[in-house]
């Protein structure tokens, strides 16, 4: 099972995740600060960071950005743990890179299948071998794991990449929200859907001049088209 960096300052409830995690058969690491987390991190790479966004020495939006910023640690799947629902704290979290975000108080038991979720989903969408996909001036390349701009090469966290990579092999076809919590999240499509539109608004702005392409059907979701002739 996965290794957890569990990150929150606040003893009784980081224990208890840390007990329901272990006895869910995941191992796990403890973190009071953001610094020892970052260096956790380094010297033991979690597949999974579950992270407070108040921490006492540096906001947990600093730490998801240096785990970002640093190529050993750039995969990593973050999930922000917060007590703050504002849509605001939840687009400054996906905007560093953030791959989700649980709003305290939450069930732990929903915690683990979530997580367990997440982390299901968290490979490369295709196998090893498969081509790179390309639309206009956008390469997915699944082999390599990277995104590419008009050749230019842009970072997309483990959900982005998963998000374009469904919606790019679906060319056309509309995506439903409901569709893409289940087969990209990995959620059950009774949950809310608002961290959809979080996300595709951020992957949308990724894509730069070729961001036309990554249309909302109002009311219903997303598809990925072919550029004009």
């Amino acid at each position: 099972m996965a290794h957890v960096l569990i990150v929150d300052d606040e003893p009784d409830l980081a224990q208890l995740i840390d007990f329901n995690l272990r006895d869910a058969g995941f191992s796990t690491q403890l973190a009071a600060t953001g610094e020892t987390a970052l260096a956790s991190a380094r010297e033991h790479p979690p597949e999974l960071v579950l992270l407070d966004l108040m921490l006492p020495d540096m906001s947990g939006i600093d730490v998801c950005r240096q785990l970002r910023a640093q190529a050993a640690s750039r995969e990593i799947l973050i999930v922000m743990l917060t007590a703050k629902s504002e849509e605001s704290d939840r687009i400054r979290g996906f905007e560093v890179g953030a791959d989700d975000y649980v709003v305290k108080p939450f069930s732990v038991r929903e915690l683990v299948l979530r997580l367990k979720a997440i982390l299901r989903r968290g490979g490369v969408p295709q196998s090893s071998q498969a081509a790179p996909l390309a639309l206009g001036a956008l390469k997915l390349d699944l082999t390599a794991h990277r995104f590419y701009v008009e050749e230019k090469e842009v970072p997309l966290t483990a959900l982005e990449f998963r998000l374009l990579g469904h919606l790019m092999t679906r060319m056309g076809r509309v995506q439903t929200r409901e569709q893409l919590l289940e087969e990209v999240w990995g959620l059950s499509s009774s949950l809310e859907t608002r961290t959809i539109d979080t996300h595709v608004m951020r992957l949308r702005d990724k894509l730069g001049p070729a961001r036309a392409l990554l249309e909302t059907v109002r009311g219903v979701g997303y598809r990925i088209v072919e550029p004009s002739p």
